[in-house]
């Protein structure tokens, strides 16, 4: 049992550095974008999965409400996707949301601390859409959609 532990705390204090000497091409595989099980979508465009988040977009093609999820500002896999989903950083992205918030528009997506609270929610709400690094453990009601560029 303490021999698992330390392998998981090990390999989890490993995968930041391994992330971080990848070419671009494999960091942008080490995020996967999930929905629940339910949501019949199998790919998204890149542009259409921005707007989700950006809240542009606020429902699926079916007619219900989508609930994006975010995660953290201070999280790796939140500044990869705001980078190479919606082309910003993080600060630009907040900034776009205090405007909106200002204007009286709309609030940002929901947030979660991490990956397993990303594919909780995800799994718990069949109109969400969240994303997680590439090595995060996954419940079988949730799955991964394919970005189209």
């Amino acid at each position: 049992m303490l021999v698992r532990v330390l392998l998981r705390s090990v390999a989890a204090a490993a995968l930041p550095l391994v992330v971080a000497t990848m070419p671009a091409r494999a960091q942008e595989a080490a995020l996967r974008v999930i929905v629940h099980v339910a949501n019949p979508i199998g790919a998204v465009p890149r542009g259409e999965l921005a707007d989700i988040f950006l809240k542009k977009v606020a429902a699926w093609n079916s007619g219900q409400p989508v609930v994006p999820v975010d995660q953290t500002e201070d999280t790796e896999v939140r500044r990869l996707f705001s980078k190479r989903v919606l082309g910003r950083d993080v600060p630009s992205v907040k900034g776009y949301w205090q405007q909106a918030i200002f204007a009286g528009k709309n609030f940002p997506p929901l947030e979660k601390a991490n990956d397993a609270e990303v594919a909780a929610f995800v799994a718990a709400n069949p109109n969400a859409i969240g994303y997680v690094s590439a090595l995060a453990f996954l419940p079988a009601t949730v799955k991964v959609v394919r970005v189209e560029e």
